[in-house]
């Protein structure tokens, strides 16, 4: 058993791993490296037993979207930490360090990520993570370093160490009985939200989520589907509603459960003014499959706040990343 197993999930990236898996053999000496295939059919496998004959390989049947493969994967793995880490990322010399030294001396952290930079622009944040995770009163999620489009450069502003909301799952170190405690991520989501999800449950548990500016890595982003992509349009807005609907005290979905769905039918509106009918289409489409899905939600919600009913505020912005940014041009929100 390793105390740390670097977990890198893996679908079709022939040509990822080829580029960033010796990074992180070089650098995360203090783990053990599995790839996690997620049934691929590409040359992956061959590439991994020829090149990088020392890596474990976890070979799952089927393409079981991301939260399904690590499900099944980790269930596979003894170690007392995580690292849930994308196949498009350059780790740095030492990033693993304050991470597994943050969980050993902070027995109430139960997840935290390092700072996230740009591959492409290494003085820029990249948009997955950036320098820690944040949500808003409506439940839209943002990050320090980058609110939508805006993304600032580094310059040691968020070289700290703090409570965040959620860690990304590009770069997700997290106990592992923290992990397990709650079976994993929701496989309903497939991917794009679930770690923030789970980061929720953490703290519905009394755990906290931290970020750790004192480990740098580097994300190429939108590996599997670009930031355009409709696909992701759809699940970042059903995975959305999914999101705030199991964890909202009644009272707020109330009224942000409607303000939320008026707010993404204004977002559709603009998808179509600017030319992108598909996006604008799957927003509809998230919406329709939110509504099909309510009874299976339902049980989640009413499951999931039985057994923990409260959770604390104290890392959520209470304001709207919308209204802060679009109407009152804020740049840097929630510091």
């Amino acid at each position: 058993m390793s105390r740390t197993a670097v977990v890198i999930l893996n679908y079709n990236g022939e040509r990822l791993l080829q580029q960033f898996l010796s990074s992180v053999i070089t650098y995360s000496r203090e783990a053990e490296i599995i790839v996690a295939d997620n049934g691929s059919t590409d040359g992956s496998i061959a590439l991994l037993e020829k090149e990088f004959p020392s890596i474990r390989i976890i070979r799952l049947d089927s393409n079981y979207g991301f939260c399904g493969g690590y499900n099944r994967a980790l269930q596979l793995i003894d170690a007392d930490y995580y690292v849930l880490l994308n196949s498009d990322i350059e780790v740095t010399p030492g990033w693993l360090t304050p991470l597994i030294n943050l969980l050993d001396t902070k027995p109430d952290v139960a997840a935290v990520h390092p700072k996230i930079l740009s591959y492409h622009h290494k003085h820029q944040f990249e948009y997955a993570g950036a320098g820690g995770g944040l949500i808003d009163a409506l439940g839209y999620p943002f990050c320090r370093g980058r609110i939508f489009d805006y993304v600032e450069e580094d310059q040691g502003q968020y070289n700290d160490q703090r409570q965040v909301f959620w860690a990304t799952g590009a770069c997700l170190m997290i106990r592992a009985k923290a992990y397990h405690q709650f079976n994993g991520l929701d496989e309903d989501f497939f991917a794009h939200m679930e770690e923030i999800d789970l980061c929720w449950k953490l703290q519905r548990a009394g755990q906290w989520v931290h970020y750790c500016g004192y480990s740098t890595i580097y994300h190429v982003g939108a590996g599997t589907l670009g930031y355009d992509n409709p696909r992701k349009t759809y699940l970042n807005f059903r995975n959305g509603l999914f999101l705030i609907f199991k964890h909202f005290d009644d009272k707020e979905l109330l009224y942000k459960l409607p303000l939320r769905i008026a707010l993404d039918w204004l977002a559709a509106v603009m998808y179509l003014v600017t030319g992108k009918a598909s996006n604008a289409i799957a927003v509809l489409k998230a919406h329709r499959d939110f509504i099909f899905n309510l009874g299976r939600e339902v049980k989640k919600r009413k499951a999931l706040q039985c057994q923990y009913p409260e959770y604390s505020r104290a890392a959520i912005y209470q304001g709207s990343v919308i209204i802060d940014f679009f109407l009152l041009k804020k740049r840097k929100i929630g510091q």
